[in-house]
């Protein structure tokens, strides 16, 4: 179902057309209809499907922008999700001029204070802040018309259920309720019959994946390799369109310059970019003038791009439901793809729990040696000639004079050559690359930590919830296979000149 078809408002339309969402998710179809009439919803979907924009579109189109009151509030169960939310609600009632304010612990409660002071449209928070600014008196919600509490079984699993029966206690009893859960336990269903009045209850199946057009693979390689043996996988499998993924903006900042100095027409997208920049990067990805996307989860989600071969799970995600939704990026409309995940030895737990979630086995990939990968730049040079002399054959008489008194001075072999060494790259002579080394991910102990979020190119939300939690309720303390896949035809060569490429840390990232 397309956008426009939910009686959207025309600024929501367009702020939802730059963020280059073209459909709308099933959840995002079944729910916003269902909000926008007025009716409580709980919704149940897995992460990474839309669920952001299916309460946030309703929320949005009934506020207000003249009336500066509070009007929505939002509950997310960490700090991280509710900068995300918020991000992701800025950017769509931007239009509309809505203001959005985050509240969290483990950041200056002085600045919050003076955000809610300016009447935002809608808080986002998490439990323990919101309950802090309630008491201090500086979150009043009297107004609020729309309450969501998203992700409900993260909460209850956190230990927030008390908190969140204070916080509802203090809003309106004649108000929208939108709950959204991946699960349903008891819990939540309680919450359904104490805190809401006849709620629709929307249930998305989880993401089922074209496991069978999908070859997964992954190759095991410390931080500081990673890089390479991901250039040397696209010399190799030379994949006609490729998205790489990474953790952080930073990262992604630092992999597509990195990738561009090597030599690739490669791209990065994240949440920072102006929606003007964003959009143009998409529009040449999909054109093909670009080979390679870099992006975070959040910049990626909702876009429906054909024709991806491979995606490159660069960081692992913490969260499993983002790996589905990550490779679910190709393999699109019964044609094949690959997906190749980079793990480092203290992640293979991580890889474990994805693997149980998809009911699939990723196989082990070796990573190629240099020899390997040059092989495949010249297998790659070679079908790029050969297709020059098959398209261009009869526009080639004006240079075969030149090209016979070249032959009195040089062999056949050493101007093929040559001409083979313009076109191929050779990994020994690559420029230096260096990417700086992200946190590890916390020791996945448990097997099913669902940490990872999709919605503001970090992803790094759930990690250790005991800390998650303390930190929130503390206020202000501080926190073996074949490369297969098709050949490339453009030209990759990038010059003869090599020099050193280091990427510095951002220190505003």
């Amino acid at each position: 179902m397309k956008f426009k078809e939910l009686n959207l408002s025309p600024e929501l339309l367009q702020a939802i057309e730059r963020s280059g969402f073209e459909e709308a998710t099933p959840i995002q179809a079944q729910t916003i209809p269902l909000a926008l009439e007025g009716r409580d919803v709980i919704g149940q979907a897995q992460t990474g499907t839309g669920k952001t924009a299916a309460f946030g579109l309703p929320m949005l189109e009934k506020i207000d922008p003249k009336n500066h009151s509070l009007q929505g509030l939002v509950i997310s169960p960490t700090r991280e999700l509710a900068i995300q939310t918020q991000e992701e609600l800025y950017r769509l009632g931007r239009d509309k001029k809505i203001k959005v304010q985050a509240v969290y612990g483990g950041a200056d409660i002085g600045r919050q204070i003076r955000g809610l002071k300016d009447h935002p449209h809608i808080v986002v928070g998490t439990p323990g802040r919101m309950l802090d600014h309630i008491n201090r008196h500086t979150l009043k919600l009297g107004t609020v018309e729309t309450l969501v509490l998203d992700e409900a079984d993260e909460m209850l699993n956190m230990g927030f259920l008390e908190d969140i029966e204070k916080i509802i206690s203090q809003v309106p009893e004649k108000r929208q309720t939108l709950l959204f859960s991946a699960t349903m336990p008891d819990a939540i269903k309680k919450i359904g019959v104490h805190f809401m009045h006849d709620p629709e209850h929307v249930k998305i199946k989880a993401k089922e994946m074209t496991a069978d057009l999908i070859d997964q693979y992954y190759v095991r390689a410390k931080d500081y390799e990673k890089f390479d043996v991901m250039t040397r996988l696209f010399d190799v499998q030379t994949p006609d369109l490729a998205i790489v993924f990474g953790r952080t903006k930073r990262r992604v900042d630092e992999l597509a310059r990195g990738l561009e100095a090597r030599g690739y027409k490669a791209e990065g997208i994240h949440g920072d970019l102006s929606q003007q920049k964003r959009m143009s990067v998409l529009r040449s990805f999909k054109r093909g003038d670009l080979d390679i996307l870099v992006a975070t989860d959040v910049a990626a989600r909702g876009l429906d791009i054909s024709g991806v071969t491979h995606v490159y799970n660069y960081d692992i995600p913490q969260d499993p439901e983002s790996y589905v939704h990550r490779i679910g990026r190709t393999g699109r409309a019964g044609k094949g793809g690959m997906s190749v995940t980079f793990v480092t030895p203290n992640e293979m737990g991580y890889l474990h729990v994805i693997e149980n979630l998809t009911k699939k086995r990723m196989n082990p990939m070796r990573p190629p040696t240099e020899k390997e990968a040059f092989k495949g730049q010249l297998g790659a040079a070679v079908e790029q000639i050969e297709n020059e002399l098959k398209d261009n054959h009869d526009g080639l008489d004006k240079y075969t004079e030149t090209a016979e008194s070249l032959l009195t001075s040089y062999s056949s072999e050493e101007l093929a050559a040559l001409l083979l060494k313009t076109i191929a790259k050779d990994p020994s002579d690559a420029v230096p690359v260096k990417i700086t080394p992200e946190r590890p991910l916390p020791s996945n102990k448990r097997g099913g930590n669902r940490g990872g979020g999709k919605r503001g190119g970090g992803n790094n939300r759930g990690g250790n919830r005991k800390e998650n939690y303390r930190k929130d309720r503390g206020g202000d303390r501080n926190k073996n296979k074949n490369y297969n896949g098709k050949k490339r035809s453009s030209n990759k060569n990038q010059g003869d000149k090599k020099r050193g490429f280091v990427i510095r840390k951002n220190e505003n990232d």
